[in-house]
């Protein structure tokens, strides 16, 4: 028996060991190759959202803490974490499981988002009304990376921030948009970050880097290796005119 098939909720997925959850991750790609090939949708998001799927279901307590999917595209493996694997191979078909995230099917689909920009807008919405009740959960935003081109991503995140409120935000940078990124800013960024300058300011930075890695050790090294990437990633991917600076 697969450890995909035992599972009809959050609490069966917290019951496997750890060193189970690889496995797990292999059987849900599988899962999600063989419905969508017959059923269409847009695989490419989700089969880059496996891990952080069941990561967010092991580590928090869903429904009860709040999970809002910036856009449903991401949510294929959620739902079949959720209770909606046996119904999976309806997906998008009438009278089927929804391509997107729809708050009558699950009570695990936090907000009905179809399409992206709308998770920090209404995680804040959630977290204050949490706090007038006084009550006490956790809400996560999980923004992807095409969104950080829409305005109403800032528009939350500005309105969060300045509230105080606690919220986590998660940005998804897997690089499994549906498409490229388009416009003005996915443009600007790109050609900055490939502007010689750019490359030299990273240069002398990275020298920085690699003295206190020396010295405080290679994790010093490691974040600044994956922040830069999660950057280049998120902000120049197609922008400008193409080039992307080399690696740390």
């Amino acid at each position: 028996m697969s450890l995909l098939s035992t599972i009809g909720s959050p609490e069966d997925l917290k019951r496997l060991r750890r060193d189970q959850l690889p496995e797990l991750a292999q059987e849900i790609r599988d899962r999600l190759i063989e419905c969508c090939s017959v059923t269409g949708g847009h695989i490419g998001a989700s089969l880059g959202v496996v891990e952080l799927s069941i990561a967010l279901l092991y580590e928090f307590d869903s429904p009860g803490d709040k999970i809002v999917w910036d856009v449903g595209h991401q949510a294929y493996a959620w739902k079949l974490l959720t209770g909606r694997n046996a119904p999976f191979p309806t997906l998008r078909q009438r009278n089927g499981i929804s391509g997107f995230l729809k708050r009558t099917e699950s009570e695990h689909d936090q907000f009905g988002a179809g399409h992206a920009g709308t998770a920090m807008s209404a995680a804040f919405g959630m977290a204050t009304a949490r706090d007038l009740q006084g009550e006490r959960y956790k809400v996560v935003a999980v923004v992807g990376d095409g969104a950080l081109t829409c305005g109403l991503s800032y528009e939350g995140m500005n309105n969060a921030g300045h509230s105080d409120r606690d919220i986590i935000l998660l940005v998804n940078d897997n690089g499994m948009s549906i498409s490229p990124n388009v416009g003005a800013i996915s443009k600007m960024l790109g050609r900055i970050v490939a502007d010689p300058r750019t490359n030299k300011l990273r240069e002398r930075i990275k020298g920085m880097t690699f003295a206190l890695g020396g010295v405080f050790g290679e994790g010093v090294v490691e974040f600044a290796r994956n922040l830069e990437e999660s950057v280049v990633a998120s902000f120049a991917r197609n922008g400008g005119n193409g080039r992307q600076p080399a690696r740390a």
